[in-house]
Parts: C-alpha cells; structure tokens; sequence
C-alpha cells in the first residue's frame, strides 16, 4: 500500500507553535512517528508539508497516479479551501482528514471543515496519534 501524508499551513511550526495545543513534537518528530509506523506495516509513504494551496494542489495531482490513499491534515484551509477540497474529489485517491487537535472544541471558526465530504473519514484531537490513526484507518479500508 502506497499513502501520500500532506501537511497543510503552519504546521512546519509543530513544537514551537502553541504547545500547549498542539503539543512539544515538531513535524520531522511528527513524520518519523509516521514513517516508523509505515515500516512495521509494510506501507510506502511520501510526505510533504506545504503553506500554499497551489503547491498541495499540485502535489495531489503529482501523487494521483501513485498513492492509494491520502491523509491530509489541512490545517487552516479546512475552513474555506474549496480549491483543495475540489482538487481531493478529483484526483480520485481516498481520503482521511486528521487534525492533532479536536477542530470541533475549538474556535467557531474551526468547526466548519469543507474538506470532511469528499473524505472517507475525519480524525482529530489525538495529537500525533491522529495521524496513526489515520494511516490504520487506511490500512482498514483497503480490505473492503
């Protein structure tokens, strides 16, 4: 199984960033937990982390022809990306949201994910673990 993680914006400020709400762990931390978990499974991952719509965008349709799932964490263009929600519709890969944090105890603002309908699945608040989650819930579905 081939997955494609992507890192939405400000998420290159794991650590540093509020760790009182994001926690301690910076994003290399973050993406060794997942590609340790990625090798004990077996799974092929390409990881990136972008702060611009355009360059996810143009990554998906890079990956398209490659990953059997995606894993985003959208970070702020949850909100109000229709670009990159469209663009995940597109491509065609499914998909799994994760945020490391519970988007909908948060902000009024964060509630709202427009990304959510075109994935198969959302998983927030577990931090680190969101994203390994995430990659189960892959592996799970890729039985069906």
């Amino acid at each position: 199984m081939k997955i494609l993680i992507l890192h939405g914006p400000n998420l290159n400020f794991l650590g540093v960033r509020k760790p009182e709400i994001y926690g301690s762990l910076t994003l290399s931390q973050v993406n060794g937990r997942i590609r340790s978990f990625a090798a004990a499974n077996k799974v092929k991952v390409r990881i990136f982390q972008s702060n611009c719509e355009g360059t996810l965008i143009d990554l998906l349709g890079k990956n398209r022809n490659w990953a059997d799932w995606l894993v985003i964490n959208p970070g702020a263009y949850t909100h109000y990306s229709y670009a990159l929600r469209d663009a995940i519709e597109a491509c065609g890969i499914p998909a799994v949201e994760t945020h490391m944090t519970d988007i909908n105890k948060r902000e009024a603002f964060r509630k709202k994910s427009v990304i959510k309908p075109v994935c198969r699945g959302q998983i927030a608040g577990l931090g680190v673990e969101s994203y390994l989650e995430a990659l189960k819930f892959c592996l799970a579905g890729s039985d069906k």
